[in-house]
């Protein structure tokens, strides 16, 4: 399995919530990953009701052991890292041309924020460093420190050129420190070593972007992994529901409304006034089952795994994230 895993998909599909409970499930059995934020936006710690994340890896989680969640065996931790750009740059300072103090006194001056911020793909190249480089760290015994790194990664719409932006840094720097950490992480980004996830909703707009998202990694040459459909909701009615309920029939829904003993059948009865709201209510259901068909058919002609999580409700807590977790081993065959 993959060992760095970036999760990305369009906003409003729960990308956050979908890297948080990949970090658990891959926690299992005594493992340990390490959950990336990138985008500063701290939805990691709330997520875990955690104090704002430093710029250091922290342990918010222990993962349940045993095989179906159930606590029977060892369970790992999960640490999570907001990256901060401007860290980054200092840590780089130091590692390549040991600017360890010197770095500090340009970010007193202020430069370490003009350059992050007026190169948007330096900061880039910082970010996604800094994550490949906890994916190859080793302890003093040579045994990764992480047996995975999960990144929220930024939207579906630039996540190609996010990942990419080392191999466009390694052309315009053709030797040099610069352009050997830019093919050191682009090594790691187009390996097997790295997949990319995109999270979806059964909705046209989210899919659509999904098919394009995959289409571009595939030309980058970037390697693509899931889909991961979220948010699905029950379907409450049968098929013969679904038909009846597209062909409003009204009569028979009036007579089975009856039969379990809310009111007559007849013009003025209880059951009667009740059958238009729920013909409404049904239909609006039906519709939605078809577009969701529809949308399955769509992300089945990716060629891509595809893997579906519950809608849970309003909100999400970390029993929630435990949840899908569980769900997410389930689909992979490993619970």
């Amino acid at each position: 399995m993959s060992r760095l895993q970036v999760v990305s998909g369009k906003g409003g599909t729960g990308k956050t919530t979908v890297a948080a409970a990949l970090a658990l499930a891959l926690a299992r059995e005594g493992g340990r990953t390490l959950l990336v934020e990138v985008e500063g936006r701290q939805g990691i710690a709330q997520l875990f009701g955690a104090e704002t994340l430093p710029y250091e890896e922290r342990k918010i989680a222990v993962a349940p052991g045993g095989t179906n969640g159930s606590g029977g065996g060892s369970g790992g931790e999960v640490y999570a890292l907001a990256i901060d750009a401007e860290r980054a740059l200092l840590d780089y300072l130091q590692m390549f041309y040991k600017l360890g103090s010197a770095g500090r006194a340009l970010k007193k001056l202020g430069a370490i924020d003009f350059a992050t911020t007026i190169a948007p793909g330096l900061r880039d190249v910082l970010l996604t460093g800094k994550a490949c480089e906890a994916v190859r760290r080793k302890d003093k015994a040579g045994k990764f420190v992480y047996d995975h790194v999960i990144m929220d990664a930024p939207p579906t719409g630039r996540i190609t050129r996010f990942l990419n932006v080392n191999d466009e840094v390694a052309g315009l720097a053709r030797f040099g420190p610069i352009h050997n950490q830019a093919q050191a992480v682009m090594k790691v980004l187009k390996s097997p070593e790295t997949a990319v996830h995109l999270v979806t909703l059964l909705e046209e707009m989210p899919v659509q972007e999904t098919a394009d998202g995959i289409d571009e990694l595939r030309r980058a040459g970037l390697p693509v992994g899931q889909v991961i459909v979220n948010m699905v909701r029950p379907h409450h009615l049968d098929e013969g529901a679904l038909r009846a309920a597209a062909g409003e029939r009204r009569a028979d829904v009036a007579k089975a409304l009856s039969r379990a003993g809310l009111g007559g059948a007849r013009r003025g009865g209880l059951a009667q006034r009740l059958v238009d709201p729920l013909i409404a209510q049904a239909a609006e259901h039906a519709s939605r089952v078809e577009l969701e068909r529809a949308q399955r058919t769509v992300l089945e002609g990716l060629d891509v795994p595809t893997y579906e999580l519950p809608l849970l409700g309003a909100g999400m807590d970390l029993a929630g994230l435990y949840e899908l977790a569980t769900e997410l081993r389930k689909q992979a065959g490993d619970a």
